[in-house]
């Protein structure tokens, strides 16, 4: 009889916490997935802190559940909550002033490529896509920094599970944060996380030539840019600013998604920037319980765009609760061994093969 999630509870239920309950009681069981004889699953503590006291509890959750009968392997995945921090300015370096002149576009040095990450508008994964790929990256040995220019609404913070204010480097530049062997940079940890950016063009271009030519990045292979949606003021700064070796276009396979994907296409031609790919983000789901393949957004349509402009397709990446509930605790799924992880890292793989990373 095969194995149910029904069944992985009762046994995890018999692993006791060292502070009364079990895993189950205590509801920090996330996203019990059953593929044919492999199971996976996400223990989620309450704190970073709590986490890394719980790895001895995460080897036998893993254990109790590959000793099943029907199972061979089992692939439990430990995150936590993010803890809020307050978040402070570095000293004597103001944000979003007015851009400094310059002489044309600029890269900081040290750098070696720059990878712009876009989409025609929200909600498509983009930035989700751009910090995996980050940590796949990073995972294959690159030298990897990411820089989040979605001023408005900075989500690397909580994707990267970094909360402290940037440490100034002298009078007006300051150290990068590091996760997962990524250096970040993004104004959200600059600000009150539930304060809002109420900024002008100018204010925004300022923003971005700090956060990329202020910040002790030091020698880098790639620095991954995560744009915000759409064709504004951040994309043009950073296109006619900045020597970028090319963008990448993450978009969902539907119709209207692609619409806004072709303008995010055509703003990047008309600026000069090289498009290096594309990548299809939700392009299928599969359900836990029946292991049935479903198409909620369609499926194929970047790739056949891809196609149809002669643009490489760099790789398609399914609808995934973990991945999900990983951003969320502030640990990309890219820095596991779940079969998304191994999908992020055939895409940086293929990045690094074509020269791109």
């Amino acid at each position: 009889m095969s194995v149910t999630i029904e069944d992985i509870k009762t046994e995890l239920k018999r692993l006791v916490l060292p502070d009364g309950g079990d895993l189950i009681s205590r509801d920090m069981v996330r996203a019990i997935v059953i593929e044919g004889k492999s199971v996976r699953f996400v223990i989620e503590a309450p704190s970073p802190e709590i986490a890394r006291q719980m790895e001895p509890l995460r080897a036998a959750a893993q254990k109790i559940v590959t000793d099943l009968d029907g199972i061979e392997t089992a692939t439990v995945a430990l995150t936590a909550h993010a803890e809020s921090a307050p978040k402070a300015p570095p000293p004597k370096l103001k944000i979003g002033g007015h851009p400094t002149p310059q002489d044309g576009p600029t890269k900081p040095a040290g750098i070696d490529r720059i990878l712009a990450i876009g989409s025609g508008k929200g909600g498509v994964g983009k930035s989700t896509v751009s910090s995996n790929l980050a940590v796949a990256l990073a995972r294959e040995g690159r030298r990897v920094g990411l820089l989040d220019a979605d001023i408005y609404g900075p989500s690397q913070p909580r994707m990267m599970g970094v909360n402290a204010a940037p440490k100034a480097a002298g009078e007006d530049m300051m150290m990068p944060l590091e996760a997962f062997g990524v250096k970040m940079i993004s104004i959200g940890l600059m600000l009150d996380p539930d304060q809002a950016v109420v900024w002008r063009g100018p204010m925004l271009m300022g923003a971005l030539q700090q956060l990329l030519g202020k910040v002790v990045w030091g020698e880098l292979d790639v620095l991954i840019v995560d744009l915000p949606p759409g064709t504004g003021d951040v994309q043009l700064s950073l296109c006619q600013k900045t020597e970028l070796t090319g963008a990448i276009i993450v978009s969902t396979p539907q119709d209207v998604a692609l619409i806004d994907a072709r303008k995010a296409l055509d703003m990047f031609k008309k600026l000069d920037t090289p498009v290096l790919g594309m990548i299809e983000n939700m392009s299928t789901y599969i359900c836990p319980e029946c292991g049935n393949e479903a198409h909620l957004f369609g499926h194929g349509g970047v790739k056949q765009e891809a196609e149809d402009l002669r643009i490489p397709f760099l790789g398609a990446l399914p609808i995934d609760l973990d991945t999900r509930l990983a951003g969320d605790a502030g640990t990309p799924i890219a820095a596991g061994e779940s079969n998304m992880a191994k999908a992020y890292a055939t895409i940086a793989k293929g990045l690094i093969k074509d020269g791109i990373a």
